[in-house]
Parts: C-alpha cells; structure tokens; sequence
C-alpha cells in the first residue's frame, strides 16, 4: 500500500511502438505536455541469404517489442509513475516489408522479407512488360512498380515457398506488414487476434487504391531508410519527377485522408552499419561523425551507396554501390565525410523533384530519427540544401506521432490535436555555412557518380589479338 501511495500521477499517458528496419523502441508520453518520460530500444538482426536478399526473424520482431515494453514499464515503476494511465499505445512501422503468417498456428510461414529486398526483380520486368507503354508509374496506387513494395514480395512468398502455397490454398494464410503482424500478436493472435492495418501502410503494398480509400480488386490480381514526405493536402498530387504520392494520415473515420509526396532513399543511416560491419573503419556510429569532422571534407571522394539499386527520384533497381574521386591522399575520415555527404546528396534530390512537382519550394527542412544527433551532418544538411534545417530537442516524432494519433483516437481521446492545445517543441536551426556555388558545384560531381552507379558494368579481360589481354573497368 505505502508502494502504490508514492506513486506519481501524471494524467493519462500514450506509449508508441516503433519498429524499424534495424530496431525496435517502445515510448511513453505524457499526453497533457508530450514529454517522453520513458523508453526502451533493441536492435533487429539482419539475415542476407543470397546476394540482394534481406530477412528478418518475425519472432524475433515480435520478442523485441516485448522486451521493450517490459523494460520501459520497468523504468516508470522505478520513477514511481503508475503504468495504469497508459490508456492507448500507437504503432509506427517499418511498412513495405512482408510477412506471411498461419492463422491456426501462429506461426510464421517464411522470414520477414525487408523492404530493400531485390529478389523480386523478374517480377517487376514482368509486371512492367504487360502494362500499356511498358510504364512503372500506377495512377491508382500512386507508387511505381518496384521490388520496394509489398505486393511482388507476396507473389514471390506464394510462389516460392510450398508452406505459403499450402496455407493460401487452405484459407489459413494471413498476410501484412508489419504493423499487422504485432496488433495480430498483440490482440490474442490464434485466440481471436485483430488483422488489420491502416492507410498508409495499405498505400504501400500496391494493392490499395489511394483514391477510393479502399483494396483494389483489380490490383490484388496482380500479386506483387531515409523518407521525405511533403503534405500537399487532401487531393493527391501525382509525381512527374519519380516521386511517390501516398497516403500521410487519416485521422478517424468521418475523417478526410490528407496525402503526401514521398521521395525515399534504400540506404542512409544503413550506410553507418555498413561501414562499421562490412569495413570495419569504425566501431561506433559517433566514431563516423569525428572521423567526418576531422578532415572536414571528402577532398573530392564521392560514394553512391546504391547497395539496393536506387529509389526515388530513379527508381533504378540494377544500380551498384560507387566510391570514386580517390586518390593516394584519401583515407578513412575522407570516406566517413563522403558517406555524411551521400545522405545530404540524396536528400537533395528528392527534394528538388518536391519543388518540382508541388510548384511551393520549401523554406526549410525539419528532420526526425536517429541520424539527427550527428550534428555534423545536420550542418551538411544545410550546405547541400541552401535552406535551414531545423532538428526538434526530442529526436523520437515519428514515435510521438503515433502517440498523438492513438491518444486522440475516438474512444480514448486522452491527446487534443487542436493547435492551440499542442505543445511547443523545442527545436536546433542550422544554418547553411557555404555558398550555393560551391553546394552546386559539389551536388554536380555527386550527380555525376550517380550516373555511374546507374551505368555500372562487370570488370571483363579483353583479348585484343595480340597476345595481350587488357581489364576495362567502366
């Protein structure tokens, strides 16, 4: 009793999920003042089978959302704040990737298949190659026809994988991203679990048209980490420029959906892991950005992480990972800065193909997510783009969005949305340091390695006749 009467009342509180590509996180909130009070991270392991294939372990998925909610439940009560208010827990997802599930069993069928994944490459040609003009572009979906999305995955798991083709032909295959397979795991799973999901990730599975709002018959015939969106309101604006148009939020509903422009990079922060697993030139993701800060320039080395072709504005899947511009001078910290730089570039582009479409350049780019704490690169954020960059004090938005969403969800309402009642967050400006022509000018030459990552081809010997063969590297 002594216990419970120390205990702290803080008004009703919105926990978030976020399961991402690499980790797992659960948050709480204080929903009267938006403040994190607790929170809990685990990182996801990777499996790589073959060459372009990425999998992960549902389970394991599944373990590290408990785990972190255990543990961040674990530290309130250590606060002396009472896990009671939680009242209502959002998620927010890592959403192309791909998840095939036996309804009576509860087990999953096959790995989860990633987003980056490539494997459905043929695929894609063949679904191209019956489309009138042999086009990527989908006016119902709004998104182009990629390995990125979920429905060729899903084709490729029926396909492929007899459990998944035995369970579909009895009825017992459940099929979701990965916020469907938590809220399935979480609601009771075999014993009466909810299958469900929202419409934003519907609009990425290719099968969800995002102008009826509703699963797209003639679509589900078809069987099929850096994200920046622009809300351009409620009439979807169709890209010219290799962007996505999907859908932002629907909040409740009576509620009208809002849409977005969506440009997303396969490999920004993932480039940290690669250098760190695969190089081995650091041992931490801090380490990245004072190996960057003490050259202070790439000194005209360019890097193209390209390690699953490229997205937008490209949408170029047999693109290659390029490093060029080397010299007997470059070392690792020039490296580290180049790859810095790679984020910014691509952030760039995607950018300009938003002022593009929507007509309204912006006047500033707020940014969200793990790589924000690297200072370094918010700055070169700014240089490459002419334009400020602004970094909220509490780095986790994307979770506290899915917070605000629950919290305000009709039957909790424990969250106001009303502008007047938000909380004001405390944010870092950073402001461009260079001129534009030197941003240009650099922009140029990343632009130009682009095109050689798009153009790749394998090293060959030539036999030229003379007895002497020859190695072109294109």
């Amino acid at each position: 009793m002594a216990a419970s009467s120390n205990r702290i009342t803080l008004g009703p509180l919105v926990a978030a999920i976020d399961q991402g590509t690499s980790s797992t996180r659960f948050l709480v909130f204080n929903a009267k003042t938006a403040e994190l009070l607790s929170h809990h991270q685990v990182e996801i392991k990777q499996s790589f089978p073959k060459e372009g294939w990425v999998e992960e372990d549902p389970k394991e998925i599944l373990q590290s959302v408990y785990e972190c909610m255990d543990r961040t439940c674990e530290k309130l009560t250590q606060l002396n704040i009472d896990i009671s208010n939680i009242k209502a827990i959002g998620v927010t997802n890592q959403r192309e990737t791909t998840l095939v599930w036996d309804k009576e069993t509860g087990e999953p069928l096959y790995n989860a298949i990633v987003w980056l994944d490539l494997r459905t490459q043929s695929t894609v040609e063949r679904l191209i190659n019956k489309t009138p003009g042999k086009n990527k572009n989908h006016l119902k979906t709004g998104l182009p026809i990629s390995t990125y999305f979920s429905a060729v995955k899903l084709r490729w798991l029926m396909d492929n994988v007899e459990k998944v083709h035995e369970a579909v032909l009895s009825h017992r295959a459940m099929f979701g991203t990965v916020d469907s397979w938590l809220i399935w795991c979480l609601t009771g799973g075999k014993k009466g679990g909810v299958h469900c999901t929202d419409v934003t990730n519907a609009s990425r599975t290719m099968l969800f048209n995002i102008h009826t709002m509703d699963w797209d018959p003639e679509l589900c015939n078809y069987g099929t980490g850096c994200f920046l969106l622009k809300n351009v309101g409620t009439k979807p604006v169709m890209s010219d420029h290799g962007l996505l148009t999907t859908v932002a939020y629907k909040l409740g509903r009576d509620k009208p959906a809002c849409y977005a422009l969506e440009g997303s990079v396969a490999i920004a922060g993932a480039v940290v892991r690669w250098l760190k697993d695969n190089l081995g030139i650091i041992q931490t993701s801090t380490e990245l950005e004072k190996l960057a800060a003490d050259v202070g320039t790439s000194y005209g080395c360019y890097f193209v992480p390209a390690f699953s072709g490229l997205y937008a504005p490209y949408w170029e899947p047999s693109a290659r990972g390029i490093i060029c511009g080397l010299t007997q001078f470059t070392n690792r910290s020039h490296l580290a800065f180049a790859a810095l730089e790679a984020v910014c570039f691509q952030t760039r582009e995607i950018l300009d193909a938003m002022n593009q479409d929507s007509c309204i350049h912006l006047s500033q780019l707020q940014v969200d997510g793990g790589m924000t704490s690297n200072r370094l690169l918010m700055q070169l954020q700014a240089d490459i783009l002419c334009i400020p960059v602004v970094k909220p004090s509490m780095p986790e938005t994307t979770a506290l969005g899915a917070a605000m969403a629950a919290g305000a969800a009709e039957g909790v309402s424990v969250w106001s949305l009303n502008p007047e009642d938000l909380t004001e967050v405390t944010s870092e400006k950073f402001e461009p340091q260079i001129n534009p022509e030197e941003s240009e000018l650099r922009y140029a030459r990343w632009k130009k390695a682009v095109q050689r990552a798009m153009n790749w081809e394998t090293t060959e010997p030539v036999n030229n006749g003379d007895g002497v063969f020859y190695l072109f590297i294109y």
